[in-house]
């Protein structure tokens, strides 16, 4: 039993040396007095992050976390962030990389699975074993991806507000214009009916995987995956009602290569965006109009129409007008692409 003991406890030291820089040598009482601030800031730091909070006289925490959380206190300070403002900053780091830890983890395991034919357990307990030396390629990784990520938004700002300055700004108007819109498995319920948890794991990664592909091929952005569906905008509408005719395309194909066929909707409006989401009535309405759409096809609203209507590249046929609950009455108005011959 002794030597199981010495077996966990080499293994937990290794996995906090490579991981979080070294032993756990600091109390709560003890962070506090070197990052120097009170506990209740760290209490609410670690439970913004995610993390559940250690009290007492156990050593739970390194002195990289030291010097990680006074550098983030001193930001706070030097940029006079009020609490709101820290909290979500943390939050936002928290939610994300928690989300892409198990995601990054479950991959690995999948692929020790396979790779070795372990059970899960066994490829589990592999995947612990190596994290030592596979996190350093992970955690490159992510920098790469968040500078290019920051890069992006940052270049998007630059070209859609550097001619804005001087313009008026309506308060109650809802600051940017976005094409929205929702891909929509078709028949989720029952095609997932039966299917054990590799199978549906399985067939949600396809479905999340080939939308993302399509969106991003023509020029949109994935917001979030919500189960069945997917919320994408785009920055001009006649992008957005390409990647939505891309989405219905690649559904139509399902038969092919087992992709799920979808009901796609777009709305051109205003939204905000909050929290890595997108609030707002043309939100709504898109949620709405997916769910009045045919299988493989895209449906949107009257204002949208319009707005393609000139573009030879596009087709619309405008349906029966539907009384929808919290929106009244909308003319749905179906997108498709011009064929000529």
């Amino acid at each position: 039993m002794r030597d199981k003991d010495d077996a966990t406890d080499g293994t937990e030291a290794a996995l906090d040396e490579a991981l979080l820089g070294g032993p756990r040598t600091l109390t709560l009482d003890g962070l506090a007095e070197r990052v120097g601030v009170d506990e209740s800031r760290l209490r609410a730091y670690w439970q913004a992050l995610g993390l559940p909070v250690t009290e007492g006289e156990e050593h739970a925490f390194t002195e990289k976390d030291a010097r990680t959380l006074a550098d983030v206190f001193a930001f706070a300070e030097s940029e006079r962030l009020d609490e709101r403002a820290l909290t979500t900053l943390i939050r936002s780091t928290g939610h994300t990389t928690e989300r892409l830890v198990l995601w990054q983890v479950e991959a690995l395991v999948e692929h020790m699975t396979r790779r070795y034919a372990l059970d899960d357990t066994s490829a589990r307990l592999l995947v612990l074993d190596r994290l030592p030396e596979l996190a350093p390629v992970l955690e490159e990784q992510l920098l790469h991806a968040w500078h290019r990520q920051l890069a992006a938004v940052a270049g998007r700002f630059g070209v859609e507000f550097s001619q804005a300055r001087a313009a008026s700004v309506d308060e109650h108007e809802l600051p940017l214009p976005r094409a929205v819109g929702f891909a929509d498995i078709v028949s989720f319920t029952q095609r997932t009916r039966g299917l054990g948890s590799s199978e549906l794991a399985e067939f949600v990664q396809l479905f999340e995987t080939s939308a993302r592909d399509v969106i991003t091929a023509a020029g949109g952005r994935v917001v979030k995956t919500i189960g069945d569906a997917v919320l994408y905008v785009a920055d001009d509408v006649v992008t957005g009602a390409q990647v939505a005719l891309g989405l219905a395309d690649a559904g139509g194909r399902a038969a092919d290569v087992d992709v799920p066929p979808v009901r796609v909707s777009l709305v051109w409006g205003r939204v905000l965006s909050r929290f890595g989401d997108v609030f707002g009535q043309s939100v709504n309405l898109a949620s709405r109009l997916v769910d009045l759409s045919e299988p493989t096809t895209v449906l949107v609203d009257s204002d949208t129409a319009r707005l393609l209507a000139h573009d030879q590249r596009f087709a619309l046929t405008a349906q029966p007008a539907q009384e929808v609950q919290g929106l009244g009455t909308i003319e749905p108005v179906r997108l498709q692409r011009a064929y000529r011959g």
